[in-house]
């Protein structure tokens, strides 16, 4: 026990009220013999109590909350010398004079009326976006309303019962937003132009890409990205460990100087150890996508044309290095080396398919006819194509290796020496042109295993084709970005052989 309850037991010298201090014998004012204190008395005297704190009324009670001008209960312990609330019996026992009165509490307010209850609602505040909760005023009891015109059911955080979607709410507590199920709150809430939340439906998406209702970061443009232009489809996923997606596609069409179509599909990949590789590939597909739309139609040969379109998509990622450094929040512990990106191609021109890269991003050919044999037509410009095209390993070794996938060939102000590859083929059977990025066949490496991967129907199907060998990559674990493009090619059946070099 502490000193100041030991010195409550005898607050001061029974002769001159001199404060004593634990211990004392004698007063030190007066001298007083402490061992002489007469017993106290046989009466217990009444003793000034404070009231304690008003508390809030007890819900299972009814017991309203103190307020100004009202008698405050008291509440106490049973068994401390205190009456309980509501017991009516004075300190000290029923006969005492003076004593204490505990009025016993209302389960009325003074109008006789049952003591009123509170909703949460009845509160006043503002929700997330500083707009004030929404009131629910009940109706008064003579109100007259029309039964043809029910109050609306509020939105509700529990919804029960087998027409709660129906109805769109139920329950206790009131949201602060309406119910992402209704999609009249959608377009009221959103002004003409604005993005509605893919969260909950009915917030506002602000220009940092957050939803003002539920905080929910949108999905940002590039994370998945689909295009279907005539017989070329392509999408581009951020796939399931990366953070964005550093891939970047286009896909066109236009037309040769005698009328015949030509059909174009550019996929690159950034280099994640480069600075800024997303804005690096996104340079490059659409300066060789443009380079291509420009010199086809003046009759370029579309070899020529794809070289050309690479070096034009090389200056267009130099060009970034020249500018000022700009790291991102995912790119402060990157050192500010040149933005960098690989680069693959395809132009399907009447009967000629040409190809051209750099780096190792692939094109493969999957005939329509698949007893045919598949090929791959792009050679990777890596470290375990080096091994192999040297002698110095087996394929096999080669790609097992934690070094395969270096890439010794890039697009990039810090490229050792760019060398672009172009090839021409004349296939001579319909068949499907697959140009993608490592993402992809990484789960599908062999020529026979990509062609396992494409669906039956994507030569008619081409957007329908490109998802699915996506959606390949993402069950295979998706562990980087996933582009791919499909442009089928037709020409009639006349010989054997599924893709062969044009002579």
């Amino acid at each position: 026990m502490s000193q100041s309850h030991q010195r409550a037991s005898l607050p001061g010298c029974p002769s001159c009220e001199e404060p004593l201090e634990s211990g004392d014998r004698f007063c030190g004012a007066c001298g007083y013999d402490l061992s002489a204190v007469p017993a106290p008395p046989a009466d217990r005297p009444t003793v000034a109590i404070t009231p304690p704190a008003r508390r809030p009324a007890t819900p299972d009670t009814g017991t309203p909350t103190p307020g100004p001008g009202t008698p405050d209960t008291g509440t106490a312990t049973p068994g401390s010398g205190t009456p309980t609330p509501g017991s009516g019996t004075p300190l000290g026992g029923p006969s005492e004079a003076g004593a204490v009165q505990w009025p016993a509490a209302s389960e009325v307010d003074s109008s006789d009326l049952p003591a009123p209850t509170h909703r949460p609602s009845d509160l006043p505040g503002t929700d997330s976006g500083g707009r004030p909760l929404p009131a629910t005023t009940p109706a008064p009891a003579s109100s007259k309303a029309p039964s043809a015109a029910p109050a609306p059911v509020s939105s509700a955080v529990r919804v029960d019962g087998p027409d709660a979607e129906r109805r769109g709410g139920g329950g206790d507590f009131e949201l602060a937003a309406p119910d992402p199920r209704q999609a009249e709150h959608a377009a009221a809430a959103v002004p003409a132009g604005g993005t509605v939340c893919v969260a909950c439906r009915s917030g506002r998406v602000d220009t940092d890409g957050y939803c003002e209702n539920c905080g929910h970061a949108q999905p940002r443009e590039r994370d998945h990205m689909e295009r279907e232009l005539g017989t070329v489809a392509a999408v581009s996923d951020r796939g399931l460990r990366h953070h964005r997606n550093e891939d970047a596609f286009a896909v066109s069409g236009t037309a040769l100087p005698d009328g015949s179509p030509a059909v174009v599909a550019i996929v690159c990949d950034g280099v994640s150890s480069a600075s800024r590789p997303d804005e690096a590939s996104a340079a490059a597909a659409a300066a060789a996508d443009a380079s291509l739309l420009e010199s086809l139609p003046r009759g370029t040969h579309p070899q020529q044309a794809m070289h050309e379109a690479i070096l034009a998509a090389s200056e267009a990622v130099n060009a970034l290095a020249q500018g000022p450094g700009r790291a991102t929040e995912h790119d402060q512990h990157r050192h500010q080396n040149a933005p960098a990106c690989t680069l693959v191609g395809a132009v399907v021109a009447g009967d000629l398919l040409v190809v051209g890269w750099v780096g190792d991003s692939r094109v493969y050919w999957v005939p329509q006819d698949r007893a045919h044999p598949p090929a791959r037509l792009t050679e990777d410009d890596s470290w375990a194509a080096q091994m192999v095209a040297t002698g110095l390993m087996s394929e096999a070794e080669a790609y097992a290796d934690e070094r395969a996938h270096a890439i010794t060939g890039w697009l990039g102000a810090d490229a050792y020496e760019l060398e672009p590859h172009t090839a021409s083929f004349k296939p001579d059977r319909p068949g499907l042109v697959v140009v993608c990025t490592d993402g992809l066949w990484n789960y599908a490496e062999a020529a026979a295993e990509m062609a396992a991967a494409v669906p039956s129907d994507a030569y008619e199907r081409p957007l329908h084709g490109a998802q699915v060998l996506v959606g390949h990559a993402l069950d295979g674990g998706g562990h980087d970005n996933v582009t791919v493009a499909l442009l089928p090619f037709a020409v009639p059946s006349h010989g054997a052989g599924s893709a062969c070099p044009a002579g």
